[in-house]
């Protein structure tokens, strides 16, 4: 079963997102007892094998403050606190990233463009590249993902090496550009089956996937339209259900809310932080600073194509719940020399 934070109900396994408020769900927590009320019309009665009767009313803890608000996860509702998205790698996680000495530049007489780029991420972890323009951030996720040869280094996806066995590991990840990379003459669904053809998905399952990712990112009927109509944030959209449709183990994002109106930037949010916490893992790129502290477990800077250092975002809030991570940034690692 799958929680949603936001209406308090049981859904499906297969309800990646609400069909009510649109919000991301998460694995439903042992013994957890649903807040809301299921839409009758869309969900089954779940049953529980101990029913208890609801109390009646509920205490003033419970209540959520507004109607925007989060509603609590049981273990918040228990230590009557703030409640948390999940943060972090999962119990007994497996590296699903492994990134070691990676060098790469364009040309022989050109400067190095990456230089000792070392870092992991493990499953139901979200790292974040941070640094300024030009210092290397899409061209460590280029190689990352393949597209790039490098020049020393290596590179690992779930324990496929990226060189050595390409097919395998490019199986397992699925990769949003900057630009927006699709077939324009397509329409938004042939792209995607033709996506779902490519990583063999099959008829049913791409199917249950597509109403999912809708759900999500909610395209809606312009799916059905040339990729070429789309505006901007439209084309970021489908960029980001195609490469989705494989439900791969390693999502990559590069600079992945450019072009998004808030409310898709908030589904996607939560839709990240519910898809690493099935176990996956995320690697993107970004110059909102607020978002990468806002989802990251960890963030690695780059600086002129070197990495500078690697944060623990969880272990800083918890040692200064004020950090301001922009002025970190700023001060530090974000101006040129």
């Amino acid at each position: 079963m799958r929680y949603c934070t936001h209406c308090g109900i049981l859904l499906e396994d297969h309800a990646i997102a609400c069909p009510r408020c649109r919000y991301a769900t998460i694995p439903a927590p042992a013994g957890i007892r649903p807040f809301g009320q299921q839409p009758v019309s869309t969900m089954t009665v779940v049953q529980f094998p101990q029913p208890q009767p609801r109390p009646q009313p509920q205490p003033a803890a419970v209540q959520p403050a507004a109607p925007q608000q989060t509603v609590p996860q049981l273990a918040a509702l228990q230590q009557n606190e703030q409640p948390q998205p999940h943060r972090g790698r999962i119990p007994n996680a497996k590296e699903v990233v492994s990134v070691k000495g990676l060098y790469k530049r364009y040309s022989r007489k050109a400067a190095w463009a990456v230089t000792d780029v070392t870092f992991n991420c493990y499953e139901g972890e979200i790292v974040g590249l941070l640094g300024h323009n030009g210092a290397g951030k899409s061209t460590t996720l280029k190689c990352l993902e393949g597209m790039l040869p490098f020049e020393q280094g290596e590179i690992k996806i779930a324990g496929y090496d990226i060189r050595k066995q390409a097919e395998k590991a490019k199986a397992r990840m699925g990769f949003v550009t900057d630009n927006h990379a699709t077939f324009v003459k397509m329409t938004g669904i042939q792209y995607l089956n033709f996506m779902a053809d490519v990583y063999e998905v099959p008829t049913k399952l791409r199917l249950k996937r597509l109403k999912e990712l809708d759900e999500v990112f909610q395209l809606g009927k312009p799916i059905e339209n040339l990729i070429s109509s789309y505006s901007h944030g439209m084309r970021q959209k489908i960029c980001m259900m195609g490469s989705l449709i494989h439900h791969p183990k390693l999502w990559i994002l590069d600079e992945p809310m450019t072009g998004l109106d808030p409310r898709t930037m908030r589904a996607v949010q939560d839709f990240m932080h519910a898809y690493a916490a099935q176990g996956n893992s995320i690697i993107f790129s970004s110059h909102a600073l607020n978002t990468v502290a806002k989802l990251c477990d960890r963030v690695v800077l780059i600086r002129k194509g070197r990495q500078v250092n690697e944060l623990d975002v969880g272990a800083i809030y918890a040692r200064d719940p004020n950090f301001d991570f922009e002025e970190y940034f700023l001060r530090n690692e974000g101006q040129e020399e």
